[in-house]
């Protein structure tokens, strides 16, 4: 695989570290709505760099950085993100995790979308929310027709009918959901969080969020 040579450096970096040692930082509040302090492993970087399967941690902190193409592009508020290591599957109760998407949408006049990247266990997918609208985009790497995990859904329903509860309104029987085609499919069964971060990416470059 073709490295950038800024990637190159950093593995060269970790490599002199001992295998245990952190690389600790914080991420903002304005990135997930609550500040929280996290770390990175060598291993991370590494696995990062010879495109190996990655955890929460690398996605997170791959939508930090969007968040500040998002900051300078001033499209903060059309955009908004949701900690994928605190809504994935064995992060808590449905109930609790449906609470912390709901609080993300209640910060928001409804109109932003909010990606939220989602793992049901060793598999990412992506899923885009307009609260307003009441539609949730579901974007899937793996080739072949795909359905979405039902946890995953009944988190998304359970978040919108808070939402709708918070800002008076009565709102669907259930969302709509909209299954994205034309994405790109991985090649094997490792891609799918750097196939995620892509998609995120590229949603964001373009200014009028045309992504449909």
């Amino acid at each position: 695989i073709e490295v950038p040579s800024s990637l190159k450096s950093l593995c060269s970096y970790v490599e002199t570290k001992p295998k245990e040692q952190t690389i600790n930082f914080t991420i903002d509040k304005e990135v997930f709505g609550e500040e929280r302090n996290t770390f990175l492993l060598p291993e991370d970087i590494t696995q990062l760099a010879g495109m190996e399967e990655i955890g929460a941690t690398v996605v997170a902190v791959y939508m930090r950085v969007l968040y500040e193409k998002l900051k300078k592009a001033n499209m903060c508020t059309m955009v908004g993100f949701i900690d994928p290591a605190v809504v994935s599957a064995n992060a808590g109760t449905i109930t609790s995790r449906s609470r912390i998407v709901a609080g993300r949408l209640q910060k928001t006049d409804g109109e932003q979308i909010f990606m939220m990247p989602y793992n049901p266990g060793r598999h990412w997918i992506l899923l885009i929310m307009r609260a307003k609208r009441e539609t949730v985009y579901f974007l899937d790497p793996l080739p072949g027709p795909r359905v979405v995990d039902e946890e995953a859904k009944n988190i998304v329903n359970s978040a919108l009918k808070i939402y709708n509860s918070h800002i008076g309104r009565q709102g669907r029987k259930a969302p709509i959901w909209k299954t994205l085609s034309g994405t790109s499919k991985q090649p094997s069964s490792v891609e799918c969080g750097y196939y995620v971060m892509r998609f995120m990416r590229d949603i964001i470059m373009d200014p009028s969020l045309a992504f449909e």
